[in-house]
């Protein structure tokens, strides 16, 4: 080797050393929403709806944003139905003795407390299992493969997901004594994904879990063998009534009060198995962080209001968009958002308005322009926690699509904590709701009910 060669070498070993303390350091957030996500993953942790954690977290919520200035702040509860995790395992014991990493998905009901024991049935898909004939899953678990993939528009979780939302229920119409799925998500660790179930009214509640991508291809293999398949399940968690969950609703008043107002949502509530850091503290971060930045310049026209949404990953009992709904549907809204798909970079936006509207659009888009962020078709829904007000006064909508490649890698585990939201990227969703806020909020003609999609 020669000399300049060892030179170089030296020299990069050099500059390694040296960035390693950088590299191995946590980054350090700052600024406003980074305060609300830190503080509420820090100091309050998971938030399951109905849970004494949530209730915590809806005092903490209206504290915080009474100290950034917000008036008008108050709590308004609801009763719904709860469901509590209790003590968990899986394993495979026939044709091989396996362990699996197993979560119960919520409304699931438990298991004897011994354990279920019984024959395990792989279905390849979710259409498969719907094909089986009515009862010959009798005294049986169903296993429910899938084949979600990571995509930036996070769509695959729509039909992904159904076999999370509905698989069980078609399970227990088959006669099956519990079922077990593929956790829906997209990375390769071994972390269960939980999530809420839906059991028809039609049919009996059974116990329901959900595996890590890496024991699910275990199954799809052991089931290619062709041999019988038997497991050991044991899923305690259970329902639980008239649980209370409740909405934190604070405003920024407008200029003009009689002008109708913007309404910007997040849910506060989380699942256990994480923090909630990127589902869904990172929303309510981006939405309050924004408002307050769309004040810089001057008071808005319209009033802002932001909706911490409680009871969102349960809601199918009753969630805090409903309940916002029922309170608030004599008060005039104009437009709702709503941040729930993590603190990546947003990249695109939708929108659903009137067409008299248009102008306005090219408003946002100009606005938008500069940090890289494009139209994109297709109609903006906002999400679960305004879905309720959206139909109920034909709001208009604009969705501001962040980057959801690696969302459902961390979505529902115990991955799902503060060291996966990167700061630079929580600040460009701030600067990009304020960005849109500024224009719409400052909107003083009128913004049409929407009767169909964009034009």
């Amino acid at each position: 080797m020669n000399t300049a060669i060892s030179l170089r070498i030296a020299l990069v070993a050099s500059a390694l050393s040296a960035a390693a303390p950088a590299i191995a350091a946590p980054t350090n957030g700052s600024g406003v929403a980074w305060d609300i996500v830190e503080g509420l993953t820090t100091e309050i942790g998971p938030r399951p709806a109905g849970s004494s954690a949530e209730d915590r977290a809806r005092d903490w919520g209206a504290d915080k944003l009474k100290a950034l200035g917000f008036q008008n702040v108050r709590i308004e509860e609801f009763k719904t139905l709860g469901w509590q995790r209790g003590p968990e395992r899986a394993s495979l014991t026939a044709p091989f003795a396996q362990p699996l990493a197993i979560t119960a998905l919520g409304y699931s009901v438990p298991t004897p407390k011994g354990g279920l024991k019984a024959e395990l049935a792989y279905f390849p898909t979710l259409a498969a299992l719907e094909a089986a004939p009515d009862g010959s899953l009798k005294g049986k678990v169903a296993f429910i493969d899938h084949a979600m993939r990571a995509a930036q528009d996070g769509s695959g979780y729509g039909p992904y997901g159904n076999v999370r939302r509905e698989g069980p229920s078609i399970a227990s119409r088959k006669g099956a004594a519990g079922v077990v799925i593929r956790s829906a998500g997209t990375d390769s660790h071994r972390n269960p994904h939980t999530g809420v179930t839906m059991f028809a009214k039609d049919v009996k509640p059974i116990p329901a879990g959900a595996v890590s991508n890496p024991d699910a291809d275990l199954i799809a293999r052991t089931a290619a063998r062709g041999k019988p398949m038997a497991i050991d399940l044991m899923l305690m968690g259970k329902p639980f009534p008239d649980a209370t969950s409740g909405n934190v609703i604070a405003d920024l008043p407008g200029r003009d009060p009689s002008l109708p107002i913007i309404v910007l949502a997040c849910h506060l509530d989380s699942w256990d198995l994480g923090t909630g850091a990127v589902d869904d503290a990172s929303g309510c971060a981006i939405i309050s962080a924004a408002a307050l930045a769309a004040q810089q310049g001057g008071q808005p026209l319209r009033t802002i209001r932001v909706l911490w949404s409680g009871n969102e990953e349960t809601g199918i009992a009753g969630g805090g968009g409903d309940d916002y709904a029922k309170r608030h549907g004599a008060e005039r809204h104009a437009l709702a958002m709503e941040s729930d798909f993590g603190a990546d970079k947003v990249w695109q936006v939708k929108f659903s308005r009137a067409p008299q509207d248009k102008a306005l659009a090219d408003k946002v888009n100009a606005a938008l322009w500069p940090m890289g962020i494009v139209p994109h078709e297709g109609r903006a829904d906002g999400g679960a926690d305004v879905e309720a007000i959206i139909a109920a006064q034909k709001l208009a909508v604009i969705d501001l699509g962040q980057d959801g490649t690696h969302y459902f890698d961390l979505h529902h585990t115990p991955d799902d904590t503060l060291d996966k939201v990167d700061p630079a990227a929580l600040q460009q969703n701030v600067d990009a709701w304020a960005a849109v806020l500024k224009v719409v909020a400052n909107e003083a003609g009128p913004i049409g009910m929407v009767e169909a999609g964009p034009k």
